[in-house]
């Protein structure tokens, strides 16, 4: 199997250990250019005409934005790596009604895998078993409950990422204070099993710490976002810190937080892309950006696929020729990874996408 390595490379050249970011190559294949344009997210009903081989269809939560453009690049390379016909498509709003359409125009033109990644898990439970009984090799992302799944891949466990966050934030709030917790959606199994954890590490280990109001749910939206922290602001005026789940959570808390002149006083973290941060950690609005690369998991989620249908078995330990995906751990139908990354004004510079 060819195989590309892919690496996040540093201002200087140095790459980063931790994550992926289609920039060098072992000696066997070649890597795309980092600052080249992302692959394809087209939408429209025909998939790219293959050249020949297998189409390998990946199907994201949601078109058009900064985590997803990123993850294409990866499954464009995965395509040029390997010779199929890889691609991605999602639809134009994050909804899961419109997700599951695009699934199913996919089966209906007979593509050969799906590596999916659910705006709701539970919403496309039937489909994916529908696609699996058409053939279609299915593999997943963020969401480790699926049943119509032969493999979901995850970055990291869920449960040591939240405690992660919570440890980032708590430090930063010298632990004690009121703070919030983000989700996208309150549906989506990943960030719900992120604050969950990070709460639930907070209260046996910060005992100074107070989890303010419910969950806060943004639908995946930077505005959505930025309303609900200006309600937060209003509602609990002692607010020390606010962890986001999806990628565009800490964009629109740091957005209302820097307006309000807050951005001293209030620590916020969580999840997204660098180039989403990058001007809000020099205006310290945002203190720290967790994640992962998303085209390196777009990568994996190819790679299981091609293994499954060359009848490999997945087996621990297992490399996978993408960085933070060296050493994988399998548990169930779940395959972990080691690939979280930390970026904040120190680091950014370090990150092109």
């Amino acid at each position: 199997m060819r195989r590309a390595r892919l690496t996040i490379a540093a201002a200087a050249g140095i790459a980063l250990a931790l994550t992926a970011a289609c920039s060098t190559a072992d000696d066997t294949s070649s890597a795309a250019d980092p600052e080249a344009p992302p692959g394809d997210t087209d939408t429209d009903d025909e998939p790219p005409a293959a050249e020949g081989g297998e189409t390998f269809a990946t199907v994201v939560k949601l078109d058009g934005v900064a985590w997803f453009d990123r993850m294409a690049t990866g499954v464009q390379q995965f395509g040029e790596d390997h010779g199929v016909n890889a691609f991605q498509q999602g639809p134009a709003q994050a909804d899961s009604a419109q997700q599951v359409q695009v699934i199913e125009d996919l089966i209906a033109q007979g593509v050969d895998v799906l590596a999916v990644v659910p705006f709701q898990p539970d919403s496309v439970e039937s489909v994916l078993g529908r696609a699996q009984e058409a053939g279609i090799t299915v593999v997943t992302h963020e969401a480790p409950e699926l049943s119509n799944t032969e493999w979901d891949i995850e970055a990291f466990r869920n449960e040591d990422y939240g405690v992660h966050l919570m440890d980032s934030m708590a430090e930063r709030m010298g632990e004690e204070g009121d703070y919030a917790l983000m989700v996208g959606s309150l549906t989506s199994a990943t960030h719900m099993a992120w604050v969950e954890a990070a709460r639930e590490h907070q209260e046996a280990t910060y005992p100074d710490m107070n989890f303010v109001g419910d969950y806060v749910e943004t639908n995946d939206d930077t505005q959505t976002a930025y309303e609900r922290t200006r309600e937060l602001l209003t509602a609990y005026p002692d607010l020390k810190g606010v962890q986001g789940s999806s990628a565009v959570d800490i964009v629109g808390a740091g957005q209302a937080i820097e307006e309000a002149g807050l951005a001293e006083r209030i620590v916020v973290v969580g999840t997204s892309v660098p180039s989403n941060v990058r001007d809000l950690l020099e205006a310290s609005a945002v203190d720290m950006m967790s994640g992962w690369d998303p085209a390196a998991a777009g990568y994996a989620m190819n790679v299981v696929a091609m293994k499954i249908r060359a009848g490999e078995e997945i087996t621990d330990g297992m490399d996978l020729g993408v960085e933070g995906y060296e050493s994988v751990t399998v548990d169930g139908s779940v395959i972990y990874g080691n690939a979280w990354l930390d970026v904040d004004i120190n680091n950014i510079d370090e990150f092109d996408f």
